[in-house]
């Protein structure tokens, strides 16, 4: 949802802090790589119940994400390397969030609760995998209504009023396996117009389609950076 609505405004805000940050010398992998420490001390914090400490360091993780696509237009690096080396990186920051919350609720709650952020983290990966795998054949699988930038909102949510964290992330969890629903449905609908053979010329057009159109949003800055 906010991919489809704000991204390509924010990334065009974004644009002269990547070109004052990459002027000091900072890389793109250095600000992604700033980003997974930021999540490390975040699960961190949620693990030990430091939940406001949780929630500044779950908002210093979206920082580098959000910049790291900016640096790498602004050097001129944006590839496929970096593209893929940003995709794993949102895998891993939201595996690490998660464990988090994961490792709290171990500690702290009775019963087998512990396993909710685990679910949702499932459903978060078919998430991602499906709008991946849509586009490698031509497909577009963009947005729903919970996307990573509104799991890390609700997330920090959920940590500001902690009283009510467990009832957030059910809600979070519903919302997250609606969202992959409804890209399975979007790609069905498409698929069934007219299923692209992989190897055909028209499936290997779609694909190539679909990387141009990924390199401008970010869709442009992050997903074909570097």
């Amino acid at each position: 949802m906010f991919d489809g609505n704000w991204r390509t405004a924010v990334d065009r805000a974004l644009i002269p802090i990547g070109v004052s940050l990459r002027r000091t010398g900072i890389s793109a992998d250095a600000v992604t790589i700033t980003g997974i420490a930021m999540a490390g001390a975040a699960a961190y914090f949620i693990g030990q119940g430091w939940f406001r400490w949780g929630v500044l360091f779950l908002a210093l993780t979206g920082v580098p994400d959000a910049l790291d696509g900016a640096v790498a237009k602004a050097s001129g690096t944006v590839s496929d390397r970096g593209a893929f080396f940003d995709s794993v990186s949102d895998r891993l920051t939201d595996a690490i969030l998660f464990g988090g919350v994961a490792w709290y609720l171990a500690s702290n709650e009775p019963g087998r609760i512990m396993m909710l952020p685990v679910a949702i983290m499932a459903a978060a990966m078919m998430v991602s995998y499906q709008r991946a795998k849509a586009e490698s054949l031509g497909f577009d699988a963009k947005g729903g209504i919970m996307e990573r930038a509104e799991r890390f909102i609700v997330l920090g949510i959920g940590l500001l009023f902690n009283e009510v964290l467990i009832p957030i992330l059910w809600v979070m969890f519903a919302l997250t396996a609606f969202t992959a629903l409804q890209r399975f449905a979007k790609v069905w609908r498409q698929a069934s117009v007219q299923p692209p053979a992989v190897d055909s010329p028209d499936g290997i057009a779609r694909r190539r389609r679909a990387r141009s159109e990924r390199r401008p949003n970010k869709s442009s800055i992050k997903r074909g950076r570097r």
